[in-house]
């Protein structure tokens, strides 16, 4: 007999079938400990059971979740439900109908005492918390160089400020050697290479994947760290003791890239409006000078009637010029001003830059600064002033050491 072959909805269905029908499966109690917790926009909730060697996905229909018992990844649970089999994906998870706290996960205990240690000590209040600069001309990010944390970072920087410099140091974001390439890249930009602020970043990930934000050593670091700190560590809803002790918290990399730097069409927009009051300014004066000015020689007029006073003409006429003198004078110093307020606002722009002379080479998009991001024949952009140059490279020549 040849048994036909099985659509996979087929199959997928057919299992779950296998799996309902199993009494022990569809009524099944198991304990273990709360990762990659999440509360859907349905209010569905979505989270991972897992012990020592292993885990499984589970979903709580909103129905079936009480918000009371506050749960979060790194609580030990025991939860009933059944197994199914999501037909779509051919993935299984345990649907649970019930749930309740065995304990809290040790992960989640020791993250707490900490937190409550460090508290007692002061590292998280605010006398302590350093000012991020305004207006920097260098910005140190520790991350990985492989993630997107970086990427992002950079095209907001661009965005918003591109004469800051970006200066990268790669370390592990996570893993036992971690917590230690974060501390040495804190003390390598405090005590080798300054920069103005330091981003301390990384993606969303479960209490585990974050763990190396939470260790003593690096909180201390931060707390040591004569350069403002932003911490950009996971997820909006995600902390960890580095966002207590920093500086700054940012929800994203992409905010603390937003935080570290000015926009320059705020500036602007700031330089116009001074503009614009300094010309008001000038123009109130000058018609309350001409008031005071008519008013007087009114009164003068009024006064002596029909006695001599070339004299006194005279000397309003010395008056009078004295003061457009002095008005004058304020004017031309407060063009000279605008002009050099204008002159470091060019000088910011990459623009001026390429202008001297200068020029910029890309690679697929991205700004090469260093021969080792390239390799002979590939294609390279030349941005000068009056327009791009395609080449291709033939040659490569390093500097010696």
């Amino acid at each position: 007999m040849k048994i036909r072959a099985l659509k996979i909805s087929e199959a997928n269905s057919y299992i779950k079938r296998i799996l309902s029908n199993d009494p022990i499966l569809y009524n099944l109690k198991v304990k273990g400990e709360i990762s990659n917790f999440k509360i859907h926009s349905s209010k569905n909730v979505y989270l991972s059971l897992k012990d020592e060697s292993s885990k499984i996905n589970c979903v709580i229909f909103k129905n079936n979740f009480d918000e009371s018992l506050q749960l979060d990844n790194g609580v030990k649970v025991i939860a009933s439900g059944y197994i199914s089999v999501y037909e779509r994906d051919g993935s299984y998870q345990l649907y649970i109908n019930s749930i309740e706290i065995e304990g809290i996960g040790n992960l989640y205990i020791e993250f707490n005492k900490l937190k409550e240690k460090l508290s007692k000590e002061g590292l998280f209040d605010n006398k302590y918390k350093k000012a991020i600069p305004k207006m920097p001309k260098s910005i140190g990010v520790i991350t990985s160089q492989t993630g997107a944390v970086i990427k992002d970072i950079i095209n907001v920087v661009k965005r918003r400020y591109p004469k800051v410099n970006i200066k990268l140091y790669s370390v592990n974001v996570q893993g036992k050697s971690s917590k230690d390439e974060i501390c040495d890249g804190i003390k390598f930009f405090n005590e080798i290479h300054n920069v103005d602020t330091i981003i301390l970043g990384r993606g969303g990930g479960s209490i585990e994947e974050l763990w190396s934000f939470n260790e003593e050593i690096v909180a201390r670091a931060i707390f040591d760290s004569k350069i403002p700190i932003i911490s950009a560590v996971g997820h909006e809803t995600d902390f960890t003791i580095c966002d207590f002790v920093s500086d700054m918290r940012a929800p994203t990399p992409s905010a603390a890239a937003e935080i570290a730097t000015p926009s320059l069409d705020d500036i602007n927009y700031k330089l116009e409006n001074i503009l614009s009051r300094m010309n008001k300014s000038m123009a109130n004066t000058l018609q309350v000078s001409e008031y005071k000015l008519n008013y007087t020689i009114d009164k003068i007029n009024n006064y002596l009637g029909s006695y001599t006073i070339k004299d006194k003409f005279v000397q309003l006429d010395k008056i009078y010029d004295k003061i457009n003198s002095e008005a004058e004078n304020n004017i031309s110093r407060e063009k000279e001003r605008l002009q050099s307020m204008g002159t470091i606002l060019h000088n910011l722009s990459p623009l001026a830059t390429i202008d001297r002379g200068y020029s910029i080479v890309q690679k697929d998009g991205e700004v090469v600064n260093s021969t080792k991001n390239l390799n002979l024949k590939d294609n390279i952009d030349i941005v000068l002033k009056d327009g791009n140059i395609e080449c291709i490279i033939e040659k490569i020549k390093n500097k010696e050491v």
